[in-house]
């Protein structure tokens, strides 16, 4: 019965939600690894928060509810205002929102140069602009949001340091941007890699991404789902 409920869910939502072209993509993701940074983050103890914006919240949120250090991950729009920040109006691509998840963790478990490691190898190509994935417009678009100065310093650094590594065949266009305010998402955007794994595009992209933590940073992967999206 939970097996139909989900499947039932999936089909509610294959024409809603991040979507785009499934069938131009590639059968399978393939990812270059962001090189280690050579600027650590020194973050004092206790938790910290951060933003990234990397296209779909689902795979952003679906990548860091299993990275060990995460506490909690909430899909959102960053920028805009309040007024529009909903799905329906944010996808439009006029609003000045960016899909993004807003992450709190434990810097001594994870730090956030790691997480830009992670965030660049199995989430977001720093080289789109206003994309990723089959996901277009500046809604989509990838960005660094860092919200404190340790944070900002090493998100710059680590972007300059992405770039000399001539691991990209293009150039690196993520930028940094101003924090501004975080609109939580609708209920049904939050944990939705996990409660709806049949998903069409959770099967596709998100899915793969989570699969590319595992494999390639084993050390930070968490095998249960992260679903405390409240704090």
């Amino acid at each position: 019965m939970k097996r139909i409920l989900i499947l039932a869910v999936a089909t509610a939502f294959a024409l809603t939600g991040c979507q785009s072209s499934l069938e131009a993509q590639p059968s399978s993701d393939k990812y270059i690894l962001a090189p280690k940074a050579s600027e650590a983050a020194k973050e004092k103890p206790g938790t910290k928060t951060a933003i990234f914006a990397g296209g779909c919240f689902w795979c952003v949120e679906g990548v860091f509810s299993h990275t060990k250090g995460v506490s909690s991950a909430v899909s959102g729009y960053h920028g805009g205002a309040s007024s529009t920040a909903t799905y329906a109006q944010s996808n439009t691509g006029i609003t000045g929102h960016a899909e993004a998840v807003k992450i709190t963790y434990d810097p001594a478990i994870i730090r956030y140069d790691e997480l830009l490691q992670i965030f660049f190898t199995v989430v977001a190509d720093p080289t789109l602009k206003d994309r990723q994935g089959p996901d277009i417009g500046p809604q989509y678009r990838a960005a660094l949001v860092p919200l404190s100065p340790t944070q900002e310093k090493v998100a710059v650094a680590y972007l300059e340091q992405m770039e000399k590594s001539g691991k990209w065949t293009a150039p690196i266009v993520t930028p940094v941007e101003a924090h501004m305010k975080f609109y939580p998402a609708e209920d049904y955007h939050q944990d939705f890699t996990h409660l709806n794994p049949y998903h069409p595009y959770v099967v596709r992209f998100s899915n793969p991404k989570v699969e590319g933590l595992e494999e390639i940073f084993p050390q930070f992967f968490r095998e249960e789902f992260l679903s405390d999206h409240n704090s």
